[in-house]
């Protein structure tokens, strides 16, 4: 059968589409659609980056500075109206720079000038006179701006902690005047006594840097507050444990720290690390002590181990001998019966006569002792009863001498129990004292 052209163009339309019976149609759909010509967006504000310009900024606060010269209040006023319009919080840095140096400062504690004199202001802490009067006026600058604008606060301690260690950088006059302004902002509260970890860096400690400004900083801040407020402060930052690496390796030792701050004039931080010191050590002992005496070592083993550490960091003998009591009472679980607390404590503690009477060979040691033993009877209740037998049991082990019995009778006990533990001991206390007229009467006769 013959096909037509219109019956080929029909099978074709079925076989492949319309769009092959059409290929004008296919074209078009190639075409892009039209869009709208001269229409202009808005980009959204917070799409915008502003254009970062520190000397701009520096700039216009070096000139505010230079206009208010040496009036402060001016400068408070300035800094104050200028923060409404510039940002602080993204050139914080810049200002504390200028503020304290007069300048931009470059990594390492270079200005930042440009050779020109006009980059850089005399009215910072840098250009103040070495005057504790003049750089407390200038912390009061910084106290009130940061009042103000509040987000500043971390920002300040950080630029305190960077310029610490731009130290090197700085002359002799300047580290005295940035000690000066540390010490009167950590006593008025405005920066925490952690900023000084930036001392500890290794250069400025080999270079004796980190000593040298240590001792101003803490002269400046006992100026302000007394020693108690600064040790407490060191203690809550755990900086206490860390004084000595202000020296170098070879040097970090209390001998030398001790010598070093007193000739400096500070003996109440020397006097503050021999206590630390004493603490840290007493510890340790008491730790090794607990370890010896649950291994049940021998009296003599243990008796060498004090000594030598009492030698090796002078520890004296009443601080010991509290150690020793709480150590061996520590040393043994206790039955909670207290008709049978007695028994067990007098078969213990006579075991432990011989290494606590080596310990309890002066007067004040003894007053300890007893002491000790009043708080403990009295803190722990099954032990109320038991205080007068042991007091009996170190008397008769040479433990405890009449003379310090006696004294604490009369004048040395503690508040704690005190009527109780004295009712205990007043028969005890009498038969102590006629023995004693028997012995006076018994000597006058001799004579």
């Amino acid at each position: 059968m013959r096909i037509t052209s219109d019956q080929a163009v029909l099978f074709r339309v079925l076989l492949i589409g319309a769009s092959a019976a059409n290929p004008s149609r296919k074209f078009m759909s190639k075409l892009q659609k039209p869009v709208l010509t001269g229409q202009r967006f808005k980009t959204r504000k917070r799409d915008e980056k502003e254009k970062f310009e520190p000397t701009v900024f520096r700039d216009t606060i070096i000139q505010g500075l230079n206009e208010a010269g040496n009036d402060l209040e001016a400068v408070s006023k300035f800094l104050d109206v200028t923060g409404s319009r510039l940002d602080y919080r993204r050139y914080a840095d810049t200002l504390f720079d200028i503020l304290i140096a007069g300048s931009m400062l470059a990594p390492g504690g270079t200005r930042i000038d440009d050779g020109d004199s006009t980059k850089v202001t005399e009215y910072c802490v840098f250009g103040a006179t070495e005057d504790q009067q003049i750089i407390r006026n200038y912390a009061q600058v910084f106290n009130k701006l940061i009042r103000r604008y509040k987000y500043l606060e971390k920002a300040f301690e950080d630029s305190i902690k960077k310029l610490l260690l731009f130290l090197k950088a700085f002359s002799a006059s300047e580290q005295t005047k940035l000690a000066t302004l540390t010490g009167i902002l950590l006593a008025n509260g405005s920066l925490p006594a952690t900023i000084l970890t930036s001392l500890f860096s290794d250069n400025l400690v080999k270079e004796g840097i980190s000593a040298s400004f240590a001792v101003k900083v803490f002269k400046a801040w006992m100026a302000e507050k007394d020693a108690n407020a600064v040790t407490s402060s060191l203690k809550k930052s755990n900086l206490d444990k860390r004084l000595l690496e202000l020296f170098p390796a070879n040097k970090q030792n209390f001998e030398h720290f001790a010598t070093y701050f007193t000739n400096a004039g500070l003996k109440e931080l020397s006097d503050f690390l021999r206590v630390q010191q004493s603490l840290g050590t007493r510890k340790e002992l008491q730790k090794e002590l607990k370890e010896k005496l649950s291994q049940e070592c021998p009296i003599r083993e243990i008796v060498l181990y004090v000594k030598d550490e009492m030698k090796r960091n002078d520890l004296p003998e009443q601080a010991v001998i509290g150690l020793l009591w709480t150590c061996v009472m520590n040393a043994v679980e206790w039955n909670k019966k207290e008709e049978l607390v007695t028994e067990q404590a007098l078969k213990h503690l006579k075991q432990y006569a011989p290494l606590l009477a080596v310990f309890s060979t002066q007067g004040q040691s003894e007053l300890t002792l007893l002491q000790k033993i009043q708080e403990y009877c009295y803190d722990n209740i099954h032990f109320m009863k038991a205080f007068q037998k042991i007091i009996v049991l170190f008397y008769k082990a040479d433990v405890l001498s009449e003379e310090a019995i006696l004294k604490w009778y009369k004048e040395a006990h503690v508040p704690k129990g005190k009527s109780m533990f004295l009712e205990q001991m007043k028969k005890f206390v009498e038969w102590l004292q006629n023995a004693e007229e028997e012995s006076e009467s018994a000597e006058g006769e001799d004579d």
